[in-house]
């Protein structure tokens, strides 16, 4: 429903029209229009300079903002400097077919049928013109149709290493990781990268793709992908890609010593051979508890404290017991000698008590339910192999050991029944891991507080995969293409949306404004662009809302500023 609005900006009130409708079960701001001062207003109702006759407000802000990032990289022109238009091509080029994929993944993810409408309802024409019918599904699927996976690698290779001399960071410490994405791909599909694997979001039964990312530790810009088939182990993929990942590493690395952090899912003997054979690469990886029993079942008491920007915070909140503590040693893993710290948080050991204590509950009323089933003495219900199958199914439901519970299906007096009881002693053993991590590596050199900080960093390519899987920006999944070829295009076409987005964090961030890219969005989709077509005028005149305080800040980040309706370059 349409209602009048009234902002109070330095001291003076500026009216809009809004209109407000639920989304997602949530009151939101559908369509504003700046109205402008009372006087302006009294100018509007009695005709004084053109009455408008007809005003549409179209999505602008976030959408400018994403195109003044890519100005400065230029990703259409570099496709197209690989693969020029073919003879009969008209309209977009194979490079803005990207670009604007691009886009829309930046601001208002959409599937590529919803594309035309949604670009319809933006202000594309102003910020970057091009013919809206043209970017149909039916041409996306012509045009991708000509890359080739060979190309595609080239093409990212090419774009990060404008993204490394755009930045100019010399970062010594790069983190890895992989993950991946989910699709409703039908099993006849044909397709060498959808296979089913242990998917992260827990849909197994979802064929899936892999995708590793490399990101730089110093800026938090990913600077190397790789998409891969998903019933791949992480470790072979990792020593697949190895070499390419430590030449992404060379290209923007600092002279001296890399590092490589990643996590326990890529060890292995060919891996760590392969890195001991590189003299400048370095590695800090995880290690799982569960096979170095002798390092979890040391005391606190030989736990020290690490200096970490968090430990300082807890420590002047008066919060001490609550900080992340470390115990360093060394051991041989992989055939030589490593530095091992094993670190203990005791809020996440917290956490994980609480959690296990509600699953051994579920676990103990499954084994009572169970118990119930034998006592019917039905003949499928005594056999002992079935209670076990039940029983196994359950943990692994669960994600609890299977030793934690020791049960038999007895006969007592003519009638079978299930005894069951704790494991104290394997229970016990298992709540010692809560809280605790190990951490391998071969700097012998570093401090326990630098090894251990180097490692916490690896949320920032964690974050990237989060942020990849954002239902609002980027949003990679669910996948809505159906071959391969189609597939890497748009994996591609969601790394370079995150990487932008990433660089927009930084632009805000050396204006003094800390920003994610979220919030950065959400805030210049609110920014909109008028057309408002004036009595007795056939043109229409584009004129800006009245930008927030926030929105200005971040347009002045930018170089630009809303003057009067306009848009112009700061202190023009």
């Amino acid at each position: 429903m349409a209602h009048l609005h009234k902002k109070i900006k330095k001291g003076r009130p500026y009216y809009y029209i809004r209109e407000i409708a639920r989304v997602g079960g949530k009151p939101k701001v559908v369509n504003q229009i700046y109205l402008g001062s009372l006087e302006r207003m009294m100018e509007l109702a009695q005709g004084s300079g053109g009455r408008c006759t007809k005003i549409i407000a179209q999505e602008f802000g976030a959408l400018y903002i994403a195109n003044l990032i890519d100005k400065e990289v230029g990703l259409s022109t570099l496709i197209d400097s690989f693969i020029p238009a073919g003879e009969l091509e008209t309209g977009p080029s194979l490079g803005e077919y990207f670009l604007y994929a691009v886009l829309n993944r930046m601001v208002d993810p959409c599937s590529k049928r919803a594309l035309p409408d949604w670009f319809t309802s933006t202000a594309i024409q102003f910020v970057r013109p091009v013919e809206i019918e043209a970017l149909n599904s039916q041409r996306y699927w012509e045009r991708w149709s000509r890359v080739k996976k060979e190309d595609l690698e080239k093409i990212a290779s090419d774009f990060f290493k404008k993204i490394s001399a755009l930045e100019e960071s010399k970062p010594g410490c790069f983190l890895f990781d992989t993950t991946n994405y989910y699709t409703y791909m039908a099993s006849d599909t044909e397709s060498d990268l959808a296979q089913r694997g242990k998917n992260k979001e827990g849909k197994d039964w979802l064929r899936q793709v892999g995708v590793a990312l490399l990101v730089a530790r110093d800026n938090r810009v990913p600077l190397f992908y790789h998409d891969y088939e998903g019933n791949r182990h992480d470790s072979k993929v990792f020593h697949g890609i190895l070499r390419q990942v430590i030449s992404a590493m060379d290209t923007v690395g600092a002279t001296g010593d890399l590092t490589l952090v990643f996590d326990k899912g890529m060890n292995s003997e060919d891996n760590f051979a392969a890195i001991d054979s590189e003299e400048r690469i370095h590695f800090i990886t995880t290690y799982s508890p569960s096979y170095a029993e002798d390092l979890v079942q040391v005391k606190l008491s030989h736990f020290k404290p690490v200096d970490t920007p968090k430990n300082q915070r807890l420590a002047e909140k008066g919060k001490e017991e609550d900080r992340l503590v470390a115990f360093r040693t060394s051991g041989e893993y992989w055939g030589k000698m490593r530095t091992v710290v094993v670190t203990f948080n005791p809020r996440t050991a917290a956490k994980q008590r609480y959690a296990f204590d509600r699953k051994l509950l579920e676990l103990q009323q499954i084994l009572a339910h169970l118990k119930g089933k034998v006592l019917s003495q039905k003949p499928h219900w005594t056999d002992s192999e079935v209670i076990e199958k039940h029983y196994r199914e359950a943990c692994e439901q669960l994600h609890l050991p299977k030793d934690l519970y020791e049960f038999a299906v007895e006969k007592h007096k003519r009638k079978w029944t299930l005894v069951f009881r704790k494991n104290h002693y394997r229970i016990g053993k298992h709540i010692e891991r809560f809280g605790k991590n190990i951490l391998v590596t071969d700097h012998t050199d570093w401090e326990t507080d630098e090894i251990v900080s180097t490692s916490l960093d690896r949320y920032m390519v964690e974050q990237a995969f989060r942020q990849s899987k954002d239902d609002d920006l980027v949003s990679i999944i669910p996948l809505r293409h159906w071959t391969d070829g189609k597939i890497r295009c748009h994996l591609f076409t969601c790394v370079v949306a995150l990487v932008y987005l990433r660089l927009i964090e930084l632009r805000l961030m050396r204006a003094g404004l800390k920003l994610s890219a979220n919030a950065a969005m959400e805030e210049m989709h609110k920014l909109h662009s008028c057309l408002c077509w004036r009595q007795g005028e056939e043109k229409p005149e584009r004129l800006l809302e009245d930008p927030t305080r926030l929105q200005a800040q971040i347009l002045r980040a930018f170089g630009y500023e809303v003057v009067r309706g306009h848009l112009k370059e700061a202190g023009a």
